[in-house]
C-alpha cells in the first residue's frame, strides 16, 4: 500500500528494522522479528506489542519501502506491506517507472519532490471511490491495512471505523484496536506475547449497552450468544456507542426483519454505509421523531440562535434545524418552545443589517418568525432562498390563498382536501362523523357543555397569541390545553397538526381520493379480515351502527392495506381508526392513520408486532427505574407484557371507556409513545398497594380491570348514550372513580421527565433483545419438530441449526441481491423461515459430512441436495438438512447404504462433468446451481400430484385445512417407504457408485481391505447378473433385457426412455445390466471390512467444533 510521504529517522529506526534491498533511491526493509524462527525472541515480542498498540499502521506493516534522499539520514517512509508478495510489487513498480526518471534531475531536491509528487498522486487516484468520505483518507487507509491483516476477512468487508480501547478479560484490561465494520465487530491485541482476536458478528448480538460500576467507571457491554464482552477507556464513548447500536440494528433490520428492511431504500447497499452516513441517519431519525416529520425528511443543517417569542416578548435559546422541506426550532429545554414551518407555507426571507444576524421567516397568514444570533446568517438566507424557490414552484400548482387574518386557522390542507375530493364526493364523507351523530345544541346548554365551550375558547387564546395552523408556537401551555382535554370540534384539527399528518396531506393532494378508487372492489386476505372485523369496532357507538360509519371504516382500512400491502390489515387498526373517524374527515383519518402506523407506532401493525413487543420491553425497563417495589414483588415481569399489549396496540382505547380513551390519544398525538409510557407507569403507581396484595397474575389482571371500569371523564360532552363509563353504576361499585384528565396530569408531574432521547435510545436497545428472543422462539420449535425425527442430541441438534442459519447469513453478509433474504419470510411456518440452496448446501457438506474427504465431495453434495429437494424449488429447510446428516453419523449400515443408492438414481444423480478439467472433480457455483436446477422428467399423472404438494401457507391466500392433512399423510407414508420401491440401478450409476466408494475408502487405515472387498462385491453382482440373463430365453436382444430388467421390478419409464436417447446402438447390439438394491445390500454385508468402516462411530461433536471455527474462515484469506 502506497504511503503519505513521512520522515523517518534511519538511524533509531535500525533496531526495529532489518535491511531486505537497496539501491540509489530506496531501501525495502522487514520489521525485525516477523518471518523469523522464534518471532525473533525478546525484540520480537517487545516489537510485537508496539505494533499492537501504536496507531500507526507504518509502524506496523511487516514490510516498508523508504526513499532516501543521497548524503542525508532523513528518509521518507513510501509504501508498506502485508506480506512480501505486496511489497515486491511495489519494488518492482519502482525500479521499473521512477528509477529511470530520477536521473534525470541535477538535485537531490528535485528528485524528494518529484518522488513525494508521484507517490501523493497514487494514493489519489487508488483512494478516489474508497476514501474520499472519511475524514482523514490518510489515516483510514492504515487501519484498514491492519484490519485486513488481523482478521482475513473478505475485501468486500467494509470497515466502517475504527477506536483505541481496552477489552476486559476477566478482570485484566487489554489495550487494543476495536474495528466496527458493517458485518462485524472485531478486536485485536498484542500484547508482550499474548494475542487477543475477537469477530462478533452483528447478527448475533442480543444486548448493547453502555454501563458502569466500580472498576469500569463507564463501559460498552456486549452480550453474544451467552457471552459477555466489554470494552472501556474509549476517547468518545457517546459517539462509539450510536454507531455500535446503528450497526447492529442495521444487521438486524436486513437479517431478521424483512419488513422493515424493505420499507427503507438508505439499507440497500450495505457496501456504502459510512460512518459519517450513520451519524446523519442516527441524527435523522430523531429530528423527524421529535418534529413528526415525514420518514423521508433528512436533517442537512443544525444552527445555533435564538428565537424572538413575541407573546412572550422574549427571545428563547435554542436550535434550528434544516431539512429539504422543512425549517425547524426547538429550544434547549425542549418543552418550553418548538416551531415547524414547512417551505411551503414560507412567502419571503430576509435578514437585518444590523448586528444582531438575524434571519427574518415570513410565512402565510402574516406571521414572521425571527432569529438571530445565526452564524454565517447571510450564506443561511441564501440557501433557505434557494430552497423556498424550488419548494414553491413545487406546491404552487396545489395552494390556495389564504386568508389574511393570522388568527384564523391557515388550515391550507383543508383547502386541498376539498378541491381533491370533489370527484369522489359521493363516496368519501368530507364531515366527521361525531359532528353528523352528535352536532352540539347550542339551546340546551348543560354544565358539561359550557365547559366545552371554556376549553375551545382557551385555545382560541392561545391560537391569537401562538397563531394557528400548522406552524404555531408549541410551548408549555400547549402541553397543559392538552392534558386537560381537547375540546371535540378542534379534536380532528389538533392530531392532524400535532401528529405530522397535515403535512403527509398537504404534500400528497388527491392520493386518498385516488387509493379509495383503486382499491375499491379487491379482494384478498386483508380485507377478508377487514370485513370480519367492521362491526367489531366501536359497535356501541351509533356512528358504527350505522352504513355511513361503516362504510367510511371499510374504505379508509382497505384504502391503507392497498397503499401498503406489506402491513395490510392488523387486528387493533379498525378499533383506533373508528376512533379517527368520530373527530377527523375521512381523509383526514387515512392520513393520521399513516401516521400511527408508519411513523409514530413503528412495525406495531405487521405480523410479529415487532414495535409494540418493543415499547413492552422498553415499558419493563421504566418499571423497573420508577417502581422498583413492583419489580420485587412481581417474580415474572412477563406479567406487564401480557396486560400492557392491548394498551400499547390501540392507545387504551380497548381497555378504558370511549369518553377518557380520545383524551389519552389528545395526549399520544402531542407528545407520542411516551405519553403512553407514562400513564402506564401513572396507572401501575395508582394501583401500586392492590398490586402488592395481589397473590397472582390473574388477580392482578381482576384488579387492573376493575380500575379501567372506574375511570370517567366527568366534562365529556357526549350524551349518556354512548359514553361507556357511566355504565357502571355507582351503587354496584364500591371502588372510587377516577378522572382520566387527573390521572393524565399526575401522569405529566411524575414521569414527565423521561425524555424523548433516552426513549429512542431504549427502542433501540430492545428491539436487539426482542428480535433475538423471537428468533430463540422459532428455533426451539424448530428443534422440538426435528427432533422427534433423528437421533441427534439436542445441543447437537442446536449447534448444528446455528452453523446452518450462519452459512445462509454469511451468504448475504457481501451480497447485494442475497437470495437467502428473499426467501426469508417470518410469517412462514417455522421450518420454512430459514433455507439454504446449493451453493450454501455445498458448504456446509464440505465442513460437516464424514464423507467429505472424497474426490467427488462436489457431486456428492449437488446429488444429496437434489435428492432433499423434493418439492424442485432449489431450497432445503433445516428439517431435510438435518435428517440426511443424522443418517451419516447415526444411520445403520443399511440406511447409510439405501442414502448412497438414492444419490446414484434419479431423481438425485444426474451426469456432472466439469468444464474447467484441470479442476477435477470441483465444480464451480455456476455449474452447481446450474445442475441442481436440472430436473429429471416424471410422468404427468406424479406432476399433478406433486404440483400441490407445496406447503400450503405459501399462497399467501387462505389457508387450506385439507392441503395440511395431504401433506401430513403423505410424510406419514414416506416413513414407512420399503426397501423393495426403490427403482433399479443401471449400469452407468452402477459404475459412479463403485467410483464413490472407491473415493470414500481413500486414506483409511483399512485402504487395501476396502479396495479389495469393493473388487469382489463388484464381480459378484456381475456374475451374479450374467447368470440371470443366461437362466431366460435370448430370443431377441430387447426381450432378454427386459427379462433381466424387469423380473423384479425394472427402471422406471422416465430412465428407459432417458437412456434409450442416450445409447440407442448399445441397447439393441448387447442388453444392459441393472441391480436392485436388495443384491448390492446383500452382496456388501459378506464383508466385515465394508460393513466396519460404514459402522465405525464418528465423532459428530468434534466435526461440529471444527466447522465453527472453520466458516467464517473458510470465506476469508487466512
Amino acid at each position: 500500500m502506497w504511503l503519505k510521504p513521512e520522515e523517518v529517522l534511519l538511524k533509531n529506526a535500525l533496531k526495529l528494522w532489518l535491511m531486505e534491498r537497496s539501491n540509489d533511491y530506496f531501501v525495502l526493509q522487514r520489521r525485525r522479528g516477523y518471518g523469523e524462527e522464534g518471532g525473533g525472541g525478546l525484540t520480537g515480542l517487545l516489537v510485537g506489542t508496539l505494533d499492537s498498540v501504536l496507531d500507526s499502521t507504518a509502524k506496523v506493516a511487516p514490510f516498508r519501502i523508504l526513499h532516501q534522499t543521497p548524503d542525508s539520514q532523513v528518509y521518507l517512509s513510501i509504501a508498506c506491506g502485508a506480506n512480501r508478495e505486496e511489497i515486491t510489487k511495489h519494488w518492482d513498480w519502482l525500479e521499473q517507472n521512477i528509477m529511470k526518471t530520477l536521473s534525470v534531475f541535477d538535485s537531490n531536491e528535485d528528485i524528494t519532490n518529484f518522488v513525494q509528487g508521484k507517490i501523493r498522486g497514487l494514493i489519489a487516484e487508488e483512494g478516489k471511490h474508497s476514501f474520499a468520505k472519511e475524514d482523514d483518507p490518510e489515516k483510514f487507509r492504515e487501519a484498514l491495512l491492519k484490519f485486513e491483516k488481523s482478521f482475513g476477512l473478505p475485501e468486500q468487508e467494509k470497515l466502517v471505523t475504527y477506536y483505541s480501547c481496552s477489552y476486559w478479560k476477566g478482570r485484566v484490561p487489554c489495550q487494543g484496536w476495536l474495528y466496527l465494520s458493517t458485518n462485524f465487530l472485531s478486536f485485536y491485541s498484542f500484547l508482550l506475547g499474548s494475542e487477543i482476536k475477537l469477530i462478533i458478528s452483528w447478527d448475533a448480538v442480543s444486548k448493547l449497552e453502555k454501563t458502569s460500576n466500580v472498576i469500569l467507571t463507564e463501559s460498552i457491554h456486549v452480550c453474544s450468544q451467552g457471552e459477555n464482552h466489554y470494552f472501556s477507556m474509549f476517547l468518545h464513548i457517546n459517539q462509539t456507542y450510536l454507531l455500535m447500536e446503528q450497526l447492529a440494528n442495521y444487521a438486524i433490520k436486513r437479517l431478521f426483519d424483512k419488513e422493515t428492511f424493505d420499507n427503507d431504500p438508505i439499507l440497500d447497499n450495505p457496501l456504502q454505509i459510512t460512518k459519517r452516513g450513520l451519524e446523519n441517519r442516527a441524527h435523522s431519525e430523531q429530528f423527524n421523531a421529535f418534529f413528526r416529520l415525514p420518514k423521508e425528511e433528512t436533517l442537512k443543517e443544525v444552527h445555533e440562535c435564538l428565537l424572538w417569542v413575541p407573546f412572550g416578548h422574549f427571545n428563547t435559546h435554542g436550535k434550528m434545524c434544516i431539512s429539504e422541506n422543512y425549517i425547524c426550532f426547538a429550544s434547549q429545554d425542549g418543552n418550553l418552545c418548538s416551531v415547524i414551518i414547512p417551505l411551503r407555507e414560507v412567502l419571503a426571507i430576509d435578514k437585518t443589517d444590523d448586528s444582531s444576524k438575524s434571519v427574518i421567516i415570513s410565512i402565510k397568514g402574516k406571521t414572521a418568525f425571527r432569529f438571530s444570533e445565526v452564524k454565517d446568517f447571510e450564506q443561511l438566507v441564501a440557501k433557505l432562498r434557494l430552497k423556498c424557490g424550488a419548494a414553491s414552484t413545487q406546491y404552487i400548482s396545489t395552494e390556495g390563498t389564504i386568508g389574511s387574518d393570522c388568527t384564523g386557522p391557515s388550515d391550507n390542507f383543508e383547502m386541498q382536501s376539498s378541491t381533491c375530493t370533489k370527484e369522489c364526493s359521493k363516496t368519501v364523507n368530507t364531515e366527521a362523523l361525531m359532528t353528523v351523530f352528535h352536532p352540539q345544541n347550542l339551546e340546551t346548554l348543560n354544565s358539561k357543555m359550557l365547559k366545552e365551550k371554556m376549553k375551545e375558547q382557551s385555545w382560541n387564546i392561545l391560537f391569537s397569541e401562538c397563531g394557528r395552523g400548522v406552524s404555531m408556537f408549541r410551548t408549555k401551555k400547549t402541553r397543559d390545553l392538552v392534558v386537560r382535554g381537547i375540546p371535540e370540534a378542534l379534536r380532528g384539527e389538533l392530531w392532524m397538526l400535532f401528529s405530522g399528518a397535515v403535512n403527509d396531506m398537504a404534500t400528497n393532494p388527491g392520493y386518498y381520493a385516488e387509493v379509495v378508487e383503486q382499491s375499491l372492489g379487491t379482494c384478498n386476505l386483508a380485507t377478508e379480515e377487514i370485513e370480519r372485523d367492521l362491526r367489531r369496532s366501536l359497535p356501541e357507538h351509533p356512528a358504527f351502527q350505522s352504513d355511513t360509519g361503516i362504510s367510511a371504516l371499510r374504505r379508509v382500512l382497505t384504502a391503507y392495506a392497498y397503499r401498503n400491502p406489506k402491513i395490510g390489515y392488523c387486528q387493533a387498526m379498525n378499533i383506533l381508526t373508528s376512533v379517527l373517524l368520530l373527530y377527523a374527515k375521512e381523509e383526514e383519518a387515512f392520513w393520521l392513520l399513516v401516521a400511527v402506523c408508519e411513523r409514530m407506532l413503528p412495525d406495531y401493525f405487521n405480523r410479529r408486532i415487532i414495535g409494540a413487543l418493543v415499547d413492552q420491553a422498553v415499558f419493563e425497563e421504566l418499571i423497573r427505574d420508577h417502581l422498583p417495589q413492583l419489580t420485587e414483588h412481581m417474580t415474572d415481569m412477563t406479567f406487564f407484557s401480557s396486560v400492557s399489549l392491548s394498551w400499547f396496540l390501540t392507545l387504551f382505547i380497548s381497555v378504558l371507556p370511549i369518553e377518557s380513551a380520545v383524551n389519552v390519544v389528545d395526549c399520544f398525538f402531542y407528545d407520542g409513545i411516551k405519553a403512553i409510557l407514562q400513564l402506564g407507569l401513572a396507572i401501575l403507581d395508582y394501583n401500586l398497594d392492590k398490586l402488592l396484595a395481589c397473590k397472582d397474575d390473574a388477580e392482578a389482571v381482576t384488579a387492573l380491570n376493575r380500575f379501567f371500569d372506574n375511570v370517567t371523564n366527568k366534562d365529556s360532552p357526549l350524551p349518556s348514550s354512548v359514553q361507556q363509563g357511566s355504565n357502571v353504576s355507582d351503587e354496584k361499585s364500591s371502588h372510587i372513580r377516577v378522572d382520566i384528565t387527573d390521572l393524565i396530569r399526575e401522569s405529566n408531574e411524575k414521569y414527565g421527565s423521561i425524555r424523548y432521547e433516552d426513549i429512542h435510545s431504549m427502542r433501540c436497545r430492545n428491539r436487539l433483545y426482542v428480535i433475538q428472543t423471537l428468533e430463540e422462539t422459532t428455533k426451539q420449535n424448530v428443534l422440538r419438530v426435528v427432533s422427534q425425527e433423528v437421533k441427534l442430541k439436542l445441543h447437537e441438534l442446536d449447534e448444528l441449526y446455528v452453523i446452518f442459519k450462519k452459512e445462509l447469513f454469511l451468504s448475504c453478509y457481501w451480497c447485494l441481491s442475497c437470495p437467502g433474504l428473499k426467501h426469508h419470510d417470518p410469517s412462514l411456518s417455522y421450518l420454512e423461515q430459514y433455507q439454504i440452496d446449493c451453493q450454501q448446501f455445498r458448504v456446509l457438506y464440505h465442513l460437516l459430512s464424514p464423507w467429505a474427504h472424497s474426490a467427488n465431495r462436489d457431486s456428492l453434495a449437488l446429488w444429496t441436495f437434489r435428492l432433499l429437494d423434493e418439492n424442485s424449488d432449489c431450497l432445503i429447510n433445516f428439517k431435510e438438512f438435518s435428517s440426511v446428516i443424522d443418517i451419516m453419523y447415526n444411520g445403520s449400515f443399511t440406511e447409510k447404504l439405501k442414502l448412497l443408492f438414492k444419490l446414484h438414481i434419479p431423481p438425485a444423480y444426474t451426469e456432472v462433468k466439469s468444464k474447467d478439467s484441470s479442476k477435477g472433480d470441483e465444480l464451480s457455483m455456476e455449474e452447481l446451481l446450474y445442475f441442481s436446477q436440472l430436473h429429471v422428467s416424471k410422468p404427468t399423472n406424479e406432476k399433478e400430484a406433486e404440483s400441490g404438494k407445496d406447503s400450503p401457507e405459501k399462497g399467501k391466500g387462505k389457508i387450506d385445512i385439507q392441503a395440511y392433512l395431504s401433506q401430513w399423510q403423505d410424510e406419514l407414508l414416506k416413513k414407512e417407504e420399503n426397501i423393495k420401491d426403490l427403482p433399479r440401478m443401471n449400469q452407468s450409476q452402477f459404475i459412479q457408485f463403485s467410483k464413490t466408494l472407491y473415493n470414500l475408502f481413500h486414506e483409511d487405515p483399512e485402504e487395501e481391505l476396502l479396495y479389495q472387498a469393493i473388487a469382489v462385491v463388484t464381480s459378484l453382482l456381475l456374475r451374479m447378473e450374467e447368470v440371470g440373463r443366461k437362466l431366460h430365453s435370448p430370443t431377441s436382444s430387447a426381450k432378454g433385457f427386459s427379462g433381466t430388467v424387469y423380473a423384479s421390478g425394472g427402471p422406471t419409464k422416465g430412465e428407459t426412455e432417458s437412456h434409450v436417447e442416450k445409447e440407442p446402438s448399445s441397447l439393441r447390439e448387447e442388453p444392459q445390466w441393472s441391480f436392485a438394491f436388495e443384491q448390492i445390500l446383500a452382496s456388501l454385508l459378506n464383508e466385515p471390512a465394508l460393513v466396519r468402516f460404514f459402522e465405525k462411530p464418528i465423532d459428530f461433536r468434534a466435526k461440529l467444533e471444527n466447522a465453527k471455527i472453520s466458516q467464517l474462515r473458510s470465506r476469508t484469506k487466512m
